[in-house]
Order: C-alpha cells, then sequence, then structure tokens
C-alpha cells in the first residue's frame, strides 16, 4: 500500500507537466497538430496546418479568405474607375495707365528751285516763303480692374477606353441629367496612372495628364442668365 502511495506521488508531477505542455501546443500562438479538426471555412475540408508559418489565417477562427471578385486585380480596359473633379481658380487683376504727350512743329520753306530746260537756278517766291505750323496735344487714360474666381466640383464615372505602353490609363467619363427642360451635361477626359489611383478605384482630378472637363447647361434657368446674339456679336467686334 505504502509502495503504490510512493508510485502514484513521483508519477503525479510528471503527469501534470505533461498537461501543461499539451495545453501549451495547442495555445492559438502555435500552430495547431495535424488533423485538430480546423476545417476551411469556405469548403468545409479538413486542414493540416502543421507546416504553415504563423500568420492570421493559421491561428484565427474569425479570419476568411475574401471572394475572387472582392480581391484586387489590375485595372483592364473597360473598367469603370471614380473621378473627382476638384477644380478651383483665382484670378485677381489690377491696372492703371495714364500717357500724356505735346508736339509743336513750325516750318518754313525759304529757298525753292526752277528749271528751264536747259539748267537749274533759284526760283523766288513771289507769294512769300509757304510755311506751316501746328502743335499736337494727346491724353490717354486707362484703368482696369477685373477679380475672377472659377470652381466646379463633381464625381464622375469613368470608363478605361485605352492602356498606354506604359501602364498609364486613358479615361473618359460622361453624364447627362434630366429634370423636366433642364438639363446638365458633363463629360471628362485625361490620361492617369495606375499608381495615382487608390484601392477604391478613385482618382483625384489633379491626378490627370491632358485633363479636359466639360459642363454644358440648357433650360431655363440657363435662358435666364445667357447672352442674346447681339450682345455676342458686340463683344466680338466691338471697337472700342
Amino acid at each position: 500500500m505504502i509502495r503504490n502511495l510512493l508510485i502514484g506521488a513521483l508519477l503525479a508531477p510528471l503527469l501534470m507537466t505533461a498537461a501543461d505542455t499539451s495545453a501549451q501546443d495547442s495555445s492559438l500562438l502555435l500552430a495547431p497538430p495535424p488533423n485538430s479538426g480546423y476545417r476551411d471555412p469556405m469548403t468545409g475540408r479538413p486542414l493540416d496546418r502543421s507546416a504553415d508559418p504563423l500568420a492570421l489565417e493559421n491561428c484565427s477562427y474569425l479570419y476568411s479568405t475574401l471572394p475572387p471578385e472582392q480581391t484586387n486585380r489590375s485595372l483592364q480596359k473597360h473598367d469603370i474607375i471614380t473621378v473627382l473633379v476638384d477644380y478651383r481658380a483665382t484670378m485677381q487683376s489690377e491696372g492703371e495707365s495714364e500717357t500724356r504727350k505735346t508736339g509743336n512743329f513750325s516750318s518754313v520753306l525759304s529757298d525753292w528751285i526752277g528749271f528751264d530746260g536747259k539748267s537749274i537756278f533759284a526760283a523766288p517766291q513771289l507769294r512769300g516763303d509757304p510755311s506751316i505750323s501746328g502743335s499736337v496735344n494727346s491724353q490717354l487714360t486707362a484703368e482696369s480692374e477685373i477679380e475672377q474666381r472659377e470652381s466646379l466640383t463633381f464625381p464622375i464615372a469613368a470608363e478605361v477606353v485605352d492602356i498606354r505602353p506604359n501602364g498609364n490609363l486613358v479615361i473618359e467619363g460622361h453624364r447627362t441629367v434630366r429634370v423636366n427642360e433642364e438639363v446638365w451635361k458633363t463629360s471628362v477626359t485625361g490620361e492617369v496612372s495606375r499608381t495615382a489611383i487608390g484601392p477604391d478605384r478613385v482618382v483625384r482630378s489633379d491626378s490627370l495628364l491632358h485633363m479636359a472637363v466639360d459642363k454644358q447647361e440648357m433650360g431655363a434657368v440657363r435662358d435666364g442668365y445667357a447672352r442674346g446674339w447681339l450682345s455676342r456679336w458686340y463683344g466680338t467686334y466691338k471697337a472700342y
């Protein structure tokens, strides 16, 4: 009886050490043993992860791979991206000019020549020496001031219509919005580098090369502030 108690006292520490080692081996920070019951969340097949390196997909019960349609892939022709057009321009100019000119002139023809077919001689002025005199005064004053601010901001979807040999993308997008008689047409074209496009396929307009933005309005609102043909003709061919 005493002998059995001594044998049990000697084996108890060994059994506790083996249990601790087994618990440590099954920790999330270590690779699980082969055929440990793990299954692929997509296929449901058992996994043998004994040889896999330490990574999130190897130690997380909540990890799952993304479906193919949500993984990033290189842009091809006819793919769609979003362009954030943000154009702002400010110009301010002031000018003032003043010019004055004054001129006086006086001339007298005191001698003249005559020719009788044989020789040249001094011809007398029977009515006196002809003379001319005058003065010119000119004054020009000009003053101008201009201040112009432009802002155009809108998002638009664009299509990849061509791919350059260096990988740059040529994009083009058009949009038409019609509300009763009001019509707004916007379009954007340009060339953009692949590195300028974000992972969500969004690019800013300041990254576009050869950018061309066109915005047209038609309707009653546009007719209210648009110039007539006579005003346009006068603005083009005005004399001053």
